[in-house]
This record gives structure tokens, sequence and C-alpha cells, in this order.
């Protein structure tokens, strides 16, 4: 079996192209150009040749690569390239197709079946459109939703990644009117659950300290501006409180970050998509990186999407894409460390939830009261 002939091995990490007429083709290509990533990993991209090929002459980038079916070995110094859709439709930059839907959801479903089988350990996921990716066959509203179907995962959470902050969301993809609906503290707990797991697995953190968001401005102002606060969220914080885990909050998003005291956290639990990535993209768009959190496998992402406005230009920046390879690379190795202790660490850790407790309780400034910071 491939998984055993490459147990001491490089990891084998998987692309998919994601929508071939936005900028996934173009990032993969600008990053994989780079012979000497073949030292720390083997490339394995799922899409076409006539793709790759397309994208590798437009942007006048000499890409060495060989075809490989299922049943063939990976080279380990060229990138392997597995075809999962018949070459009929040319690439349209730019354009929004059923056929580029269509080839990116085949190019999901192919990498899945590896990520089972032990053929890759991990993918990296190219950008994708969710207005033609989705059909009957493919009820999802994204990648995350997919992978955590295909793996059996109960809950999983998409968390925002870069070397100076991590975010996490409780509801994702849904209408900002439906947050609230969405919100229970069963789902609270389960997401916080899931990014203590990982923050401790995923990237070693021996004791995670996380801070969870408000969803209301000023935390609910004591239930004059909303109740979650005081019957979901808070409720959901104390019950890891009394386990011993360094999770604090509800926060105001706004003083959290205007004050930042995410620098205090090692992640961050927002409770919808944009009070989140509205400050990580701010911060960290061009690096940022979006990890799947709570799946058996390992799956990144850029943080960027499509970019049709600028596909087949040659302008697209692959920072993120880099990231996202380096970052699953990182929790590869990560998982296989033996596992960490878990020691209560009881005195330092009520000295430091006194600290950021008494942070929290300072009065606020003349400028935080002041309505023109509303």
């Amino acid at each position: 079996m491939e998984t055993e002939q490459r147990e001491n091995a490089l990891p084998v990490i998987g692309f998919t192209l994601g929508d071939y007429n936005g900028i996934g083709p173009e990032v993969v290509i600008k990053v994989l150009q780079d012979s000497r990533l073949f030292k720390f990993f083997i490339p394995v991209v799922y899409g076409s040749q006539r793709v790759l090929s397309r994208y590798r002459k437009w942007l006048g980038i000499e890409l060495t690569y060989q075809v490989v079916q299922p049943d063939q070995p990976l080279s380990d110094k060229k990138i392997n390239l597995v075809p999962c859709w018949e070459d009929f439709h040319e690439p349209a930059p730019g354009q929004i197709t059923p056929q580029a839907g269509m080839a990116a959801v085949k190019a999901l479903r192919a990498s899945a079946e590896d990520l089972k089988n032990g053929r890759i350990h991990a993918i990296v996921t190219g950008p994708i459109n969710k207005y033609n990716v989705q059909s009957e066959e493919f009820p999802y509203p994204g990648h995350t939703e997919f992978y955590a179907d295909v793996f059996q995962a109960k809950d999983c959470l998409m968390l925002l990644v870069s070397q100076g902050l991590r975010i996490g969301t409780v509801t994702g993809h849904v209408p900002l009117h439906q947050v609230a609906q969405e919100l229970t503290q069963e789902k609270i707990t389960s997401k916080i659950e899931i990014l203590l797991q990982s923050l401790r697995k995923d990237f070693a953190i021996r004791k995670p300290r996380v801070a969870v968001l408000a969803l209301n401005p000023h935390a609910g102002e004591n239930g004059l501006l909303g109740q979650e606060e005081s019957t979901l969220i808070a409720p959901a914080v104390e019950l890891f409180r009394q386990k011993g885990e360094l999770v604090l909050g509800p926060y105001p998003a706004d003083g959290f970050f205007g004050k930042h005291q995410y620098r205090h956290f090692d992640a961050v639990l927002a409770m919808y998509h944009d009070q989140g990535l509205i400050p990580f993209k701010m911060m960290a768009f061009e690096s940022g990186v979006n990890f799947t959190a709570g799946l058996p496998i390992v799956r990144t992402s850029p943080d960027h999407g499509t970019a049709y406005d600028i596909a087949g230009k040659g302008i697209a920046d692959e920072s993120s894409l880099r990231s996202a390879v380096f970052t699953a690379l990182d929790i590869l190795k990560y998982r296989q460390l033996a596992p960490l202790e878990r020691k209560q660490e009881q005195e330092s850790n009520e000295k430091l939830v006194s600290i950021l407790q008494q942070e929290d309780e300072k009065p606020p400034t003349q400028e935080e009261n002041a309505t023109g910071f509303e």
C-alpha cells in the first residue's frame, strides 16, 4: 500500500485548482514553480492538462509535471497531475461557467478519495464559486461542509490562521439576519471544544488561551441590546472555566480588536463570519490561511476567493496559498508529536485569568465612551 511505502518519506500534499476561471490555477502554478519546495513535500495537483498548459503559457512559467492515474506511483522529482475531467472546455478567465463549477467538484471528490486511501496526507484547496458548484450532487455551501460530510465529522470549525492571529467562527456562510437564530449554547460549546483541541493537536499549544466574542454591541449592555451574551455565550464560557480551561469572554468585538486584546490569546472565537474575517483580513490578507479544524484530515486553503476581476492577468498574489502549504506541513508535523501532558497548572492559570479580568474591568476612557467611536 502506498501509505506504508511512504511512511518515512516526504509528506504528500494535494492541490485542487478550484474554479479554473478564477485565480486558483495561477497561484498554484506560481507556488509550485519553485522546485526548492520539493525538498519539503511531494505535490499532487487535481485538475487537467489543458488548464495547466493554458495558464502556464499565459503566465510564461515553465512547469514540469507528469500525469498519474489512480493506480500509478507518484514521482518525488516532479509535480504529479491527477486528471479529474475531460478536456473539452477552454478556460475562460473571469467568467462564471457551469463547466468550471463541475470541474471543481470533480477535483474535490478525487482529492477526498486519495485522502481516504492515504495517497496524499493533506489537501490545499483553491477557491471555488458557491454559485456554480452547488447542485443536487453537491449541496454544500463550501469546502468545509463537504470534507466534514465525507469524513463524517460531527462538527468542525473554520479557523483563519496567520502568524499573529487565529480566528474561528461559530456560524459560517449564513445571512446576517439568521445568525442569532443559529446560535445555541450547544453550538458555541462545540466550537470552543474543537478550537481547544485543535490548538493542542494542530498547533502544539499546551495550554491554549481562547477569547470568545459577544454577538451584540457592548456585549448586550446588560440585556439592553440583546440577551444572547447572558443566555448563550457566557454560560458556554463558564462551562470551560469550571474545567480549568483558559476561555474568557464574551468580549465586545470593537473594543477587543481596537485595544489589541487579541495579542493576549492563542485564538479568538467570533459569532459570525464578518465579525471574525474583517479584522483578520485587515491584518493578514496576503498571508492568511483558512484551516478546517475538527477533521481527521488536514485541509487548508488561501483566505481569498476566486478574484475573477484579475483572473488570467498574471497579477494574483500567491502568498496566501504558499502560507496554506506550510501551515498544512506544520500541522502534519504537530499531529505526529507525542500527546501533550494535560496538567492543570492551577496557580499559573489563575494568575493569568486574574490579569486578563483586571484588564477587562478597567473603566473605559473618555475616547472609548465618545459617540464618535461607535
